[in-house]
Order: C-alpha cells, then sequence, then structure tokens
C-alpha cells in the first residue's frame, strides 16, 4: 500500500427531507386532522481512528464525500427515513484542517478518537406539529435543513516516542531492524528509506517505546530539499532524539551540528528535546574517534555498531532513560 500522509477532501452531510402536508381522510372521518409526517434526518459524515491504519491511503482515494439525506415525510404520520453516516477511517495521529482558514479542528492522537466533522440537517416538521386551536388545519410543514459541507486537510504526524535522525545512508534503518522487529529496506546507499518506518522496542520487564525511522535529510531539508524535508512532520511528536552520524564522516561534530540547524530551522522546539548522538559503523573502524565532547552542550556520545551489536543495548538503555523522562 502507497504511504500517504497528507489529503485533501471535500465532505457533505445529508440535508434533511422535508416535512409533509397530508390530513387524515377515512370512512366516517372526511374531515380528519393534519398528518404529516417529519422529514427524516440527512446522515453525518464522522472521521474515526482505526489502530490498524498507518497511512491516509484509504480515505485519499476519493476526493468527494457525500452523506445520505433524510427521507421526506408521509401522510398518516410516517416519519421520513434518517440519512445513513459515512464513517472515514484514518490513522491515530491524523490532524484535521479546515482546508480555507488552515484552521486545526482536531488533532485524533487517541486510539479511539472520532468527530463528526460535519453534521447532516434537520428533518422538516410536517403539518401535523403545527396545529393549534385555532389552526387545526394547518397547510405548512417545513424543508429540511441544509447539511454541513466544507474542504478539509489531513495531515498524519505518526505517533512515536523516538524520532532517529541523520543524513542518507547513517545506519537508521539497521538500528531500527536491530533493536525492534521492523523490517525497513537496508542497503549500502542513500535514500533507502522512502518512508517512516516504525518498530516497537521491548526493554525491561513488559514495557516498550515507539521509534520512528524517517528518510535521510540532506542541508536544505527545512526548505524542502531531498526526501526527508516533506517527513519532518513525523518527528514532531516524539519525546525524544537520536541524532546518527556514520563515524567514518571526515567531520563528524560538523555533521551533527548540521543536522541540528536543520531541525531549529523546521521546529526550534524540536533541539530542545532529550537527545542522544551516536556514532555509527564501529565495526568499520580500530579505534574511536577523538572527539570534542564539549561541542555536544552535555548530548550523550556512544559508539556502536548495529551490524554487530556493539553498544546497542547500552543505546536502548538509554533511549528508555529519555522516553521515561530520567
Amino acid at each position: 500500500m502507497k504511504f500517504i500522509d497528507q489529503a485533501r477532501i471535500y465532505i457533505k452531510a445529508g440535508d434533511g427531507g422535508h416535512g409533509c402536508i397530508a390530513f387524515l381522510r377515512e370512512k366516517f372521518r372526511p374531515k380528519g386532522g393534519p398528518c404529516g409526517g417529519d422529514g427524516g434526518h440527512g446522515g453525518n459524515v464522522i472521521m474515526r481512528v482505526n489502530p490498524q491504519l498507518t497511512t491516509l491511503h484509504d480515505v485519499s482515494y476519493l476526493k468527494h464525500y457525500r452523506a445520505k439525506r433524510g427521507g421526506h415525510g408521509e401522510g398518516n404520520n410516517r416519519h421520513g427515513k434518517n440519512g445513513a453516516d459515512i464513517v472515514l477511517f484514518v490513522p491515530p495521529g491524523t490532524i484535521i484542517k479546515n482546508s480555507e482558514t488552515q484552521h486545526v479542528i482536531i488533532d485524533l492522537k487517541d486510539l479511539d478518537s472520532e468527530i463528526t466533522i460535519a453534521k447532516g440537517g434537520n428533518g422538516g416538521f410536517g403539518n401535523a406539529r403545527f396545529k393549534t386551536q385555532k389552526n387545526t388545519a394547518p397547510r405548512v410543514a417545513n424543508d429540511g435543513q441544509t447539511g454541513e459541507e466544507l474542504t478539509i486537510d489531513l495531515e498524519l504526524k505518526v505517533l512515536a516516542d523516538v524520532g532517529l535522525v541523520g543524513f542518507p545512508n547513517a545506519g537508521k534503518s539497521t538500528l531500527l531492524s536491530v533493536v525492534s522487529a521492523a523490517k525497513p529496506k537496508v542497503a549500502d546507499y542513500p535514500f533507502t528509506t522512502l518512508i517512516p518506518n516504525l518498530g516497537i522496542v521491548k526493554y525491561g520487564d513488559y514495557k516498550s517505546f515507539v521509534m520512528a525511522d524517517i528518510p535521510g535529510l540532506i542541508e536544505g531539508a527545512s526548505e524542502g530539499k531531498g526526501l526527508g524535508s516533506q517527513f519532518l512532520r513525523h518527528i514532531e511528536r516524539t519525546k525524544a532524539l537520536v541524532f546518527l552520524v556514520d563515524g567514518n564522516s571526515l567531520d563528524i561534530l560538523d555533521e551533527y551540528n548540521k543536522l541540528r540547524i536543520e531541525l531549529e530551522k523546521k521546529n526550534p522546539e524540536l533541539n530542545t528535546r532529550p537527545s542522544l548522538l551516536l556514532i555509527t559503523k564501529k565495526d568499520t573502524w580500530m579505534e574511536d574517534p577523538e572527539l570534542d565532547e564539549s561541542e555536544l552542550k552535555g548530548v550523550k556520545l556512544l559508539f556502536i555498531s548495529s551490524l554487530n551489536k556493539v553498544g546497542v543495548r547500552e543505546a536502548v538503555h538509554y533511549i528508555s532513560m529519555m522516553v521515561e523522562g530520567n
């Protein structure tokens, strides 16, 4: 299934059915009273979270969604049938905005979240509703109300506790595949990861956290360059960030600082979160590079080899402490 994290759709709730003008006509009651029934309510458009979904692919397939209108009232006080609701399922972490104003209507973060995004119109009253002592044979009924309609933007921000940040081919996907059951594509060339990947990392006694691997960044990612730019939003919900830099880089700290700069440009708040710097591919050199850790401003530094699982357990332990706020 194609990964889609943005969509724009038009939604229209059902109109209410019209009320009916009718009079009772029975044997021995040639002038019976008003008996026009009410119109049915129009169907609602409901957005509901489905925890099994990870993309907006299903809901983006159609661009227009219209709920059924209510049935018209009938004689003998028969109420029109209510229009059927439309339920659209979206993954957790979906943000719904009004397309015109860009106002955030709701952020569906909880697994049981749902919202009636467009309410169906009420059915009109039949003439039986208008009978009074002075007017025993009213010839008036209401039309049904118009259902709500609007165009909405859907934006998915995956729900993860930890975000992996690095340039292409830094070892993010390899780490995720080692510490979780996730199976992202891993290869020895840049931009292997084309979509965000999530993995559940288990630690301690029945504890776990969700780790997100996004496509590698390049300089200028915050301005739209490269693949990672469009996926930076997926680390905005994380509690902690893990920066990965290839230990074979000519200037490790320079690469780390460039990653920080891209996050600062995208969302300065990201750089305030607990962080860990992992120098990857330890299996490819004999001695750990010497670094001036004073430039890290208190950020923990670890050397790891995901391939040989060297330093990985310590890294997971430190990440779990960040997630728990320790």
